[in-house]
């Protein structure tokens, strides 16, 4: 005899839904068992692609702060080079001034202006005579007093700083909207 004839029947079909349903519990939970493998899998490789696309834009962004660094340097010590020249050439242009108001006023050198030779002597004209006692050749001119020299050499002054500050400007502008 076996077994399965000394158990009745209604427990035999009990047994073997019994089996079935721990064979199927079974194969669900390695069937889970499998999945879960898979997908840890799965997330593992999306989160290691994930981290290495973050290190690569982390590098990239990196890489362009430094390229933007040394940009903003080399325009710095271009602009403090520029500024060098400009602030050389203003104190070149002064102390030339400076030299010429002292020569005036030591009465060493003498401004003069170039009268029209055409116009007649009655029309309110400066007198072409000079009180130096050569010989002059060429057209006829007039000495300036030396406090009109003075003020002349201050507009110049003026107008000589006004341009190298001009010039500056235009370098600084140039160096700033130029992309390098």
């Amino acid at each position: 005899m076996r077994i399965g004839e000394l158990i009745p029947a209604p427990y035999r079909l009990l047994a073997k839904g019994l089996v079935l349903i721990v064979l199927a519990g079974g194969s669900a939970s390695i069937t889970w068992q499998v999945q879960d493998w898979r997908y840890g899998k799965q997330l593992a490789e999306q989160e290691r692609l994930h981290t290495e696309t973050l290190n690569q834009l982390a590098l990239a962004s990196v890489a362009q702060q430094r390229a933007e660094q040394d940009s903003r340097l080399a325009l710095e010590q271009r602009l403090a080079t520029s500024e060098q020249t400009h602030y050389r050439a203003l104190n070149d242009v002064q102390r030339d001034q400076s030299r010429l108001r002292d020569r005036l006023a030591t009465a060493d050198l003498r401004l003069s202006v170039l009268l029209d030779a055409t116009s007649g002597a009655g029309n309110g004209s400066v007198s072409g005579a000079t009180a130096t006692g050569g010989v002059v050749h060429g057209p006829t001119r007039a000495e300036l007093d030396p406090a009109h020299a003075q003020r002349i050499i201050g507009v110049t002054d003026d107008g000589d700083r006004g341009l190298i500050a001009l010039a500056a400007c235009q370098t600084y502008a140039k160096e700033v909207s130029t992309p390098k």
